[in-house]
């Protein structure tokens, strides 16, 4: 999808973007300082270890970040659906990439130039205030998440797991299928448990009939059940 077909009037028009809140003058000044580029699926959009050149918004698309552990195997630490930003605390801090940001299918990712990024939440009292928000809240998320993968068990994680996926990307319009197509890969990697426990959870799930499993298909067929196996942990 190029400029064109989306159009930067799409981003700053709509509230839930980030850039909404700029002022008539900062929109106009904002096209000289945005670019867009587009992904295909399973592509890199940044590297761990890689310097920011700039400020990442999910425009169309899906993204998991995740960080390699041992052995190179991967811990999904978020994961990101349209008007989302990416890779902004290494921008904001001035620091490599902790993290690497891969597309789970065709993305289009728009980049506004750090020197724009500064110079608005300098003068900007609103807009930084939504940057802090966005940390703030991706910090309690942050601080929830390591509690859950640290300490609950198997079929706690993956439970919550699933209704994250229902959370963040919802669902078709059956109802019940989730709007994401993960491999049972990265589902363990989300979940932080090996593939093979990841395989035979989900087999559980789908004989206690709160799920249903079609290849990457997942349909949840009992919240309520995954609810409470969560909540146990």
């Amino acid at each position: 999808m190029s400029n064109s077909e989306f159009g930067i009037k799409d981003l700053i028009d709509n509230p839930k973007s980030i850039l909404y809140v700029l002022n008539p003058q900062e929109k106009l000044e904002l096209q000289d300082h945005i670019s867009f580029s587009h992904y295909r699926k399973n592509e890199y959009v940044y590297k761990e270890g890689d310097r920011p050149t700039g400020f990442l918004m999910l425009v169309n698309g899906k993204v998991k970040i995740f960080k390699e552990g041992v052995g190179g195997r991967e811990q999904i630490i978020r994961l990101e659906k349209p008007l989302g930003i990416i890779g902004y605390r290494a921008l904001l801090g001035n620091e490599p990439h902790f993290t690497s940001a891969v597309t789970i299918e065709e993305s289009l990712v728009c980049s506004v130039t750090h020197e724009f990024m500064v110079n608005r939440a300098l003068k900007n009292g609103d807009f930084s205030l939504r940057i802090i928000n966005k940390l703030s809240k991706e910090l309690g998320f942050s601080y929830s998440r390591t509690v859950s993968l640290t300490q609950k068990h198997i079929r706690g994680r993956l439970a919550e797991a699933l209704l994250l996926l229902r959370d963040i990307y919802g669902v078709e319009e059956d109802g019940v299928t989730l709007r994401i197509f993960l491999s049972r890969e990265e589902i363990a990697n989300l979940s932080n448990m090996t593939t093979s426990n990841a395989i035979r959870t989900l087999s559980t799930f789908a004989n206690e009939k709160a799920i249903s499993i079609d290849g990457r298909k997942i349909k949840i067929l009992d919240a309520s059940q995954l609810e409470r196996a969560s909540k146990i942990g």
